[in-house]
């Protein structure tokens, strides 16, 4: 899963800082608005994959006293920073840019150039986006693209894919504000492009905030995990009940557990010992990503 990750985002950091480069140089030779704020998206879009590398190398990071379950979390921290930085500086800066032209509307110089500008980044942001849907259509499986999404645990897969779609829709919409513009002689075409551009980046990053928030949180595993579990532990004698499994994603890889049994009275202490040893080892075999299984004997809860 991580090794799919860094492939996806270091295809996407190459291509949005090579694409962020020739984006500033065409919106400086032509004066169009849209462009600028399609170089902007780039210059986002490449430092949000420096932060979300850097989350996978800090989750790396090895358990200590006062991180005692490591810092798996680490990633999620950081996919939710990309989110408020494309809301914040991608977003802003491009409606900023929008109202600006829309009200003071300047004419576009040498078209052609972002003509060329934009269909070679299309196509370099169309790679980064096949790479990146090709990955998490693997690691979806069954699931269709948005549940997938809401169920998914790993965010860095669809974070870069959020990412890749809105530039695609991104340089869509500054081509179609160019032409206009190019077309009709209307100038206001290039900020009203600018504008649905810092909408599309919104929209993108509110998206990817409440998709992250929730594992930032402790988001549970999925619901076949759960029930997999319960079902392990049934297999044992000398359960009466079992009150409840709590279950917290420390990481894209690393569940936590937490069983409360209500055990038979007269189970002797070893034997006990031996059960829950014996739960813990199968479940872990079975679920790779649980780490840590913790199993409290309590009284059925009334």
């Amino acid at each position: 899963m991580a090794g799919s990750s860094k492939k996806v985002i270091y295809a996407a950091l190459a291509g949005n800082g090579l694409i962020a480069v020739t984006k500033f140089a065409a919106a400086a030779m032509t004066g169009s608005s849209a462009m600028f704020s399609e170089g902007i998206h780039s210059v986002v879009d490449t430092g949000n994959q420096v932060l979300l590398l850097h989350g996978m190398r800090q989750a790396c990071k090895p358990p200590s006293p006062r991180f005692p379950f490591g810092h798996g979390k680490e990633i999620y921290f950081w996919s939710f920073a990309v989110a408020i930085l494309i809301f914040a500086v991608g977003s802003g800066v491009s409606l900023y840019e929008g109202i600006i032209h829309t009200l003071h509307p300047a004419p576009i110089e040498n078209p052609l150039v972002n003509y060329i500008v934009l269909c070679l980044a299309l196509l370099f942001e169309g790679i980064a986006w096949y790479l990146a849907l090709t990955e998490f259509s693997k690691v979806k499986g069954k699931w269709g693209y948005i549940e997938a999404v809401q169920r998914g645990k790993d965010p860095t897969m669809f974070v870069v894919l959020f990412e890749d779609s809105a530039a695609m829709l991104g340089i869509i919409v500054a081509f179609a504000g160019v032409l206009l513009v190019d077309l009709t002689g209307i100038l206001i075409f290039d900020g009203i492009a600018s504008i649905i551009i810092g909408i599309i980046l919104g929209g993108t990053a509110v998206w990817l905030a409440y998709e992250t928030k929730g594992l930032l949180i402790g988001e549970s595993a999925n619901t076949q995990v759960i029930e997999g579990i319960r079902e392990i532990i049934l297999q044992y004698d000398g359960i009466d009940t079992i009150n409840e499994v709590l279950t917290m994603h420390m990481g894209p890889d690393f569940v936590l557990v937490n069983v409360s049994i209500d055990f038979q009275d007269d189970i002797p202490a070893g034997d006990l010992e031996d059960m829950i040893a014996g739960m813990d080892t199968q479940i872990k075999a079975s679920y790779t990503m649980v780490k840590r299984v913790f199993v409290e004997a309590e009284s059925r809860r009334r």
